[in-house]
């Protein structure tokens, strides 16, 4: 049984359709990259996965439970909407830090505010615990030493480390990146693509928007192409890549690898 599966998810912003009939699935512990041109629908899918945008029409389920319906309005109730929202964990290309706060705090922040009403009666317990939560998720990308830092001390890629393990922090079934590198040179892309990489070997799902084309082929386990707000290809690193069926996917491949 699929942990995820997402079926004929479609969506409109006014007269336009940005999402045509969006289906897939993912075993638990694979990772999916999305690949596609600007405006192919690649960023729209993973906000209605996270919930930020609501699909108009299909569904979501996670852990074989129904956790969206667009066609049922009970599903876009605000309270529900928060709940399922915790299924998934989002890093976005600009980090999003609470520039306030520090680094320890930017993670514990959304898991003291989530917490249940019986961890809240004890604050403090409750807060050392999250503190070392924290605390052992910057061990593991290596920044525990900059847990009292604040997000202007760090470099990009340090900033783009700390918003994974804040993603971790809340223990999503599926963590989502919308092109984790974009913002990045390519030195502290290898930095950021390399604690994904660990993920993956610590048996993490995942759904990753990327244009890091060897990345895609070398850590995927299934690859999207999406154009046109449709999935045009949908195989392994090795389909999409040594044997691509789409015309329009094989030139995207080739400006893809030339540039």
């Amino acid at each position: 049984m699929a942990l995820l599966e997402v079926k004929d998810i479609k969506k409109k912003f006014d007269n336009t359709e940005v999402l045509k009939g969006i289906d897939l699935s993912l075993e638990k512990g694979e990772v999916l990259s999305i690949i596609g041109s600007s405006g192919s629908g690649k960023t729209t899918l993973l906000r209605c996965l996270n919930f930020l945008e609501l699909a108009d029409h299909g569904t979501i389920t996670v852990d074989n439970k129904l956790i969206y319906d667009g066609d049922d309005p009970s599903f876009r109730d605000d309270k529900l909407i928060r709940k399922n929202r915790l299924n998934f964990g989002l890093v976005f290309q600009q980090f999003n830090l609470f520039p306030q706060y520090s680094v320890r705090d930017n993670l514990t922040l959304a898991a003291m505010l989530t917490a249940s009403a019986e961890e809240k009666k004890d604050k403090k317990k409750l807060k050392d615990k999250l503190n070392d939560q924290a605390d052992e998720l910057l061990k593991r990308i290596g920044l525990y030493e900059k847990k009292d830092n604040y997000p202007c001390e760090l470099s990009g890629g340090q900033q783009q480390r700390v918003a994974i393990a804040r993603a971790l922090m809340l223990t999503p079934d599926i963590l989502c990146f919308d092109e984790p590198t974009s913002a990045l040179d390519p030195e502290l892309t290898k930095e950021v693509l390399k604690v994904i990489k660990d993920l993956k070997n610590s048996n993490n799902t995942m759904i990753v928007v990327t244009h890091e084309m060897d990345f895609a082929k070398n850590v995927s386990d299934k690859i999207i192409f999406m154009s046109g707000g449709r999935i045009e290809e949908y195989g392994t690193p090795s389909e999409i890549f040594d044997n691509p069926k789409s015309p329009v996917l094989r030139s995207f491949l080739n400006n893809a690898l030339e540039s």
